[in-house]
C-alpha cells in the first residue's frame, strides 16, 4: 500500500515499515467504518487502543477552554492515531473526528504490545513517528510566534498542498475540506484575520476558495508569500 499524498519528509507510518512488518501489522485488531462527524477518539479518555487509518482522513483537535478548540493535525490513510495514549503517556490528549468516510483498524493493547515487543522495527517506527510529530509541533509553534498572519497562512497552505494536494487541471486541489475557522486554528490566528489574508491571496489569483476545496493556482506565488524559496529562481 502506498500513500502518495504524503511528502517525502512526512511519510505515512505504514510506508515506513518493511513489507513483512507492514502486512503483519495491518492484520491486527478489528476493522471499523466511520462516517463524517464520527468521533474515533475522545479527549480525556483513558482508553489505550491504537488506530490505523486505511481510508479517508481525520482531524485531531484539542480543547483550549470552554469556547475554543485547537486544530492540531490532520491524519490520512497509512497514519496512526491515538499513539500517545497507546504508549502509556496518560489519557487521550486530543479528539479525533472523521472528516468523511473512514476505514480504520482498532488495535487493542493486548494485541499491540506483544506485537511491538516481537517486532522491534515496528516499535522503532512508532517512536520515530512520535519524534517527527513533536518536531513538527515545535516548528509550528516557532513559526506561529515569528511571522505575521498572512505569512503563517501561506506556510500552512504550502504544507497542506505538499501533503494533500492533487493535480486538477492547471491547479493543485488541496483535498482537505477545512472550514475557515479550522484553517484559522491551524494558522494560529483569528478567523477574521485569516479571511482577510485569504482574500488577498485570491485577489492575486494565487488561490481560489469557495464551497469547494481550496485550489492553489500559483504555487510559486504562494511560496513567495510564505517567505519560502521558489525552485528555479
Amino acid at each position: 500500500m502506498t500513500h502518495s499524498s504524503h511528502t517525502q519528509d512526512r511519510a505515512a507510518f505504514l510506508d515506513t515499515l518493511p513489507p513483512e512488518a507492514r502486512t503483519a501489522f495491518t492484520r491486527l485488531g478489528t476493522r471499523c467504518r466511520y462516517v463524517a462527524g464520527d468521533v474515533l477518539i475522545h479527549e480525556g479518555d483513558h482508553a489505550q487502543e491504537l488506530l490505523v487509518l486505511h481510508e479517508g482522513l481525520v482531524k485531531v483537535t484539542a480543547r483550549l477552554d470552554r469556547d475554543r478548540v485547537w486544530l492540531m493535525d490532520i491524519r490520512v490513510a497509512g497514519d496512526l492515531v491515538g499513539e500517545v495514549a497507546a504508549m502509556g503517556c496518560g489519557p487521550r490528549s486530543a479528539t479525533v473526528t472523521a472528516c468523511g468516510d473512514v476505514i480504520a483498524t482498532v488495535v487493542p493493547r493486548d494485541e499491540r504490545e506483544p506485537f511491538l515487543r516481537a517486532g522491534p522495527e515496528t516499535s522503532l517506527a512508532v517512536s520515530r513517528m512520535l519524534c517527527d510529530w513533536l518536531r513538527r509541533s515545535d516548528r509550528l509553534r516557532w513559526e506561529l510566534g515569528g511571522y505575521p498572519v498572512p505569512v503563517r497562512l501561506a506556510r500552512v497552505l504550502v504544507e497542506l498542498d505538499a501533503t494533500y494536494g492533487k493535480p486538477e487541471r492547471n491547479s493543485q486541489c488541496i483535498d482537505v475540506n477545512l472550514s475557515q475557522s479550522e484553517l484559522a486554528a491551524l494558522t494560529g490566528a483569528g478567523t477574521r484575520s485569516v479571511q482577510a489574508a485569504l482574500a488577498r491571496l485570491r485577489d492575486k489569483n494565487i488561490i481560489s476558495t469557495g464551497s469547494r476545496p481550496t485550489y492553489v493556482r500559483d504555487l510559486a506565488g504562494l511560496r513567495k508569500a510564505a517567505g519560502l524559496s521558489v525552485p528555479g529562481i
